[in-house]
């Protein structure tokens, strides 16, 4: 499925990230495009959503989906398959594909159960803030993730609780296989 966007959306601890870079390993070209990455690109003037939500939180997420988008499209046009990596439900999904040029998006929905989201957090050593300050965001966004990504909306959903990256990278390209054909 060469040309494809895949958005792979998940609690913090769902393993988007690393699921990411072994779906990206499946192809020939392809680009992982971490959300988190781009945002922390701000040098100055960075708004947190871990410490504090404000308008301007929100305007740097929407820059960031925005940014995501064009590169997935400009990476996509050039034969990569593009690979994007954040937590993003149905009601703000329309950030992101509003800059898809009509490209179609595979979106994935990375959801653990709760309990082994907030123990992969806790063993998190690669933040650059104490990990223990996901817990109650994790448990919001869980909540919210299940309600607004439904397979009903297109969204493939993966419990990867017990699920090593390879066999979910597995699962994911079997499901999707039948929308290619």
């Amino acid at each position: 499925m060469s040309g494809a966007i895949w958005l792979l959306s998940g609690t913090p601890g769902a393993g988007k990230t690393t699921t990411a870079r072994a779906l990206c390993a499946r192809y020939p070209k392809a680009i992982h495009i971490p959300v988190d990455d781009l945002r922390d690109m701000v040098v100055s003037g960075y708004a947190s959503p871990i410490e504090t939500w404000t308008d301007e939180t929100v305007q740097q997420i929407h820059l960031a989906h925005q940014t995501a988008a064009r590169m997935a499209v400009a990476y996509v046009d050039a034969g990569f398959v593009a690979v994007i990596d954040d937590v993003l439900d149905e009601e703000y999904l329309w950030q992101l594909t509003l800059h898809l040029e009509g490209h179609p998006l595979i979106k994935v929905l990375l959801c653990p159960r709760l309990e082994v989201a907030l123990a992969r957090n806790r063993a998190r050593t690669t933040k650059t803030f104490e990990p223990s300050l996901l817990a109650p965001h994790t448990e919001r966004i869980h909540r919210s993730l299940l309600n607004g990504c439904r397979p009903a909306d297109g969204w493939v959903v993966v419990d990867t609780s017990n699920l090593d990256p390879e066999a979910v990278v597995d699962q994911l390209l079997r499901c999707v296989a039948p929308r290619s054909a």
